[in-house]
């Protein structure tokens, strides 16, 4: 199949190109810049430039392949709700197109303190800004790729590098409490299997966890953080965690216990790559 990708150049992006090319399929992949437009030729895929708040260049690109896979998300969290609102319009123009569409969501819209399946949707985009990208998914009918708070390996900007950098600036990695609220975690190779799947499978299930570790203790994630930058790893609550953690004080407390267990008997997916303990361990420092 001719895929077109958008975020083509990004963590998880640029792996789901990788994995296509691999397995054979053709990629036009859309990115802003030029350098990221090398690199991406680079890899073998085709390029199509382009912003995701123009629709008009974005759906042009789109209409030229078989299917689309979206990855693209600004996550400007300064503006985080407004980002929502576009991509909910995207993924409306996208769906339009009449191709099979895949889009990326997050674990972290059903943090209800209770364990999580596919099953479960999201509160309403007006209590969580996130929960957009489903809503508009569910109108045009696209697949959902729900990926777990940290989705790490090589390149990663998200969420183990925002601890990261923290507890280098405070001298200490920390941990709310206890340290018992649990992370969900993949690799982001194995996310690409993924959505691989669900491109050449187009199965009747729409949503799917890209899940391997269902909870791993961020009181583990804390100390294998300090571990690996020679700091201690203590405990914080109240004033103390807000005055470490900050903006990020709401997902270093998150707790998320999502089953992947239809997504897995659907789709034949098997996570290969190593966890996220290990990972940071032997490629964040």
């Amino acid at each position: 199949m001719r895929v077109f990708v958008t975020g083509a150049s990004g963590f998880v992006g640029s792996a789901i190109v990788k994995e296509l090319l691999q397995a054979g399929h053709q990629v036009l992949g859309l990115v802003r810049s030029d350098s990221t437009a090398a690199a991406l030729a680079q890899t073998g895929a085709d390029v199509h430039r382009g912003d995701i708040t123009d629709h008009e260049t974005v759906i042009a690109g789109a209409t030229q392949c078989d299917a689309i896979i979206h990855t693209a998300f600004n996550h400007d969290f300064s503006r985080f709700k407004e980002s929502s609102i576009e991509d909910h319009a995207l993924i409306l123009a996208l769906g339009a197109t009449q191709r099979p569409l895949i889009v990326t969501s997050a674990i972290g819209v059903l943090n209800y303190g209770r364990p999580v399946d596919e099953n479960d949707t999201p509160p309403p985009s007006e209590k969580v800004a996130r929960a957009a990208t489903e809503e508009a998914a569910r109108k045009v009918g696209a697949y959902i790729v729900r990926l777990p708070p940290t989705t790490h390996g090589e390149g990663d900007h998200g969420f183990v590098p925002i601890v990261i950098n923290t507890a280098k600036a405070k001298g200490e990695s920390a941990y709310i409490g206890d340290g018992a609220n649990t992370w969900a975690a993949v690799h982001r190779l194995d996310a690409a299997v993924l959505y691989r799947l669900i491109l050449e499978k187009q199965p009747e299930q729409k949503v799917f966890h890209a899940v391997d570790e269902v909870g791993v203790p961020f009181k583990e994630i804390a100390k294998t953080i300090g571990d690996g930058l020679g700091l201690p790893t203590v405990s914080k609550t109240g004033a103390d965690a807000e005055a470490h953690f900050g903006w990020f004080m709401h997902f270093a407390g998150m707790s998320v216990v999502p089953s992947a267990e239809l997504t897995k008997k659907m789709l034949g997916w098997m996570p290969k790559q190593r966890g996220i303990l290990e990972d940071i361990t032997a490629s964040y420092f």
